[in-house]
């Protein structure tokens, strides 16, 4: 896998853009934000947060989807159950993620940060073909990005607190970081 700096995009995962971005502000990417997803709640594979992020969920398909439907929102990268990564926007480009968010007393992530969504829940654990690729992904972002650094990736929950608790207590930072670590020293 391979982050072209040019485009944003990344060479290796599936391309399903989405309509909901716009332009970053001037400055650079500086903070990496964890999230989880799944739709319907606690499903997977299912296809919907595709659907979801690409404006075209029907509504019919789940009660659930109803008080969801008016939302417009994506994420740069979703990592799937099996490890598989899916980037609906450019790292260029402003993907609307974090809504209302502060982080190191700056506002609105969205306007300096990459989100990643992890497909999963709060309450279950992730699997290893996820940590796989969150690792490789956020290897690529630290080497394209310099004012990203290991201290500056959180999760949802960090920046909106009280108002979103995902990735949850279900994901294992320690070993996320610590697999970090191993890639920074085997270079």
């Amino acid at each position: 896998m391979r982050l072209n700096g040019f485009t944003g995009w990344c060479e290796g995962a599936r391309h399903c853009p989405s309509p909901n971005f716009n332009e970053r502000p001037d400055g650079e990417v500086s903070l990496l934000v964890i999230h989880n997803i799944s739709l319907p709640p606690a499903q997977f594979a299912t296809g919907k947060v595709q659907a979801f992020f690409q404006n075209r969920l029907d509504v019919t398909e789940h009660p659930y989807f109803e008080g969801i439907s008016h939302l417009r929102v994506s994420a740069h990268f979703l990592i799937e159950r099996d490890g598989g990564v899916t980037q609906f926007v450019s790292c260029l480009d402003r993907a609307w993620h974090a809504g209302v968010s502060l982080f190191d007393g700056r506002e609105n992530c969205n306007d300096f940060s990459v989100g990643i969504e992890l497909e999963g829940t709060d309450d279950q654990p992730f699997a290893d073909a996820q940590y796989e690729a969150l690792v490789t992904v956020t290897r690529l972002l630290l080497e394209r990005f310099p004012a990203l650094s290991l201290d500056r990736i959180c999760g949802h929950s960090d920046i909106a607190p009280g108002r979103k608790t995902d990735p949850g207590p279900c994901f294992d930072w320690a070993r996320y970081r610590a697999a970090l670590l191993n890639e920074e020293d085997a270079r």
